[in-house]
């Protein structure tokens, strides 16, 4: 029991410095630009055939299984303001993490943890490179910065597909859809998206680089450590909405 928790201390302050050292080399030059915009490319663009598959489907079936509960108040007419309420505040940036966190946590896991087994890292910092601000540092940036770019497409795209099934109900018309839509929102709304979407982003990033980069030896070491980047990350985003929404419910009192 005391080794358990030993280890469980010792893990804990290894995180801890690992993401200290990320804050003092992100500001520290020389800067990796090329290689940030690389992993943003990685990250971002190659993320949005899927991003815009699941947020178009998540709007359809939010708003289909909506209709029913609202139709039977005959407040069907409020459909559009739940719609946007829901999917701006909690949806977008949830469903955008957690298939972020499936696709890119994975593959930086899988990527750094293949590199760490094959010596590569240690190969960089013989040549003179730092491999933790080319590998860590660009990585953590891309996340941070594509995931709230990538959520807010997704709450785009859910919208849209919530018309569709709203203008297949009830035959409404695009611009009332919108100005309903618009009508709701709030600033703290789309606040509420951006700040859960960059914590959700670096999140992604940084547990992400730390399980690869701290992956064991051998083929073995790498599947552990995609697994535990997906596994860790989507842990760590329930946790962060619960008290992002905890924040933001206090703003609003």
């Amino acid at each position: 029991m005391i080794k358990k928790i030993q280890r469980i201390l010792i893990e804990l302050a290894n995180i801890h410095r690992f993401v200290m050292r990320f804050f003092r080399e992100v500001f520290m030059p020389p800067y990796e630009f090329k290689e940030i915009i690389r992993q943003c490319y990685e990250v971002g663009w190659k993320s949005l055939p899927l991003i815009s598959l699941t947020g178009f489907i998540t709007g359809i079936v939010f708003t289909n299984q909506s209709r029913p509960s609202l139709a039977e108040f005959g407040a069907t007419s409020w459909l559009p303001a739940l719609i946007s309420i829901a999917i701006i505040r909690a949806l977008a940036p949830l469903v955008t993490a957690l298939i972020a966190s499936g696709k890119v946590g994975s593959q930086i896991g899988a990527e750094l943890g293949s590199m760490k087994v094959t010596e590569q890292i240690d190969a960089m910092e013989v040549s003179g490179t730092n491999p933790f601000k080319f590998l860590v540092v660009s990585r953590v940036l891309a996340t941070t910065i594509s995931i709230p770019v990538l959520s807010c497409y997704t709450a785009a795209v859910g919208l849209l597909g919530a018309f569709l099934s709203v203008n297949a109900a009830e035959n409404t018309s695009f611009r009332v859809y919108f100005d309903q839509v618009f009508e709701a929102v709030t600033f703290l709304d789309v606040f509420s998206l951006v700040l859960k979407a960059v914590v959700f982003g670096f999140t992604i990033g940084i547990v992400g680089c730390y399980q690869g980069y701290h992956s064991s030896k051998g083929t073995e070491g790498v599947g552990r450590a995609a697994n535990w980047a997906v596994v860790m990350s989507m842990f760590l985003i329930f946790i962060e909405e619960i008290l992002i929404v905890q924040i933001i419910q206090a703003m609003r009192a």
